[in-house]
């Protein structure tokens, strides 16, 4: 998976992301390249999308605008959403303003690291 701008749209990202899933281990057999099923929320909602996903054999479920989601996408997001916050305690990485990946991807781990020697040390807070 590559590292893009912030000003690009996440739809235009979304086949490279599913074609960079590495192989799941697990029974017997071939490993696995694919998920069965991809959840998001109502911004990919497009047919064209939709028909790419589709065409990959991954089942799409994605909410349409101005209905009710039933698939329980809202406990998803909120897990995913609960993982990216400890990140934006680190001012430099709430907005991206370095202009090289690299540097970029090494605050991105010089905090990951910190958020885990924190909860490490103190697991009671978290």
């Amino acid at each position: 998976m590559s590292l893009t701008g912030g000003n690009r749209n996440d739809l235009t990202q979304l086949m490279p992301l599913i074609e960079a899933v590495p192989p799941v281990r697990g029974r017997r057999g071939r490993p696995r390249r694919r998920p069965d099923t991809i959840y998001a929320d109502r911004g990919y909602d497009h047919d064209k999308y939709r028909k790419q996903v589709r065409a990959a054999g991954i089942t799409p479920v994605i909410a349409r605008p101005s209905t009710q989601h039933e698939s329980g996408l809202a406990v998803h997001r909120w897990m995913v959403e609960q993982s990216f916050a400890p990140l934006h305690w680190f001012r430099r990485l709430r907005i991206r303003w370095e202009i090289r990946d690299d540097i970029h991807e090494a605050f991105l781990s010089l905090a990951s690291g910190i958020i885990c020697w924190r909860r490490l040390k103190n697991p009671s807070l978290y």
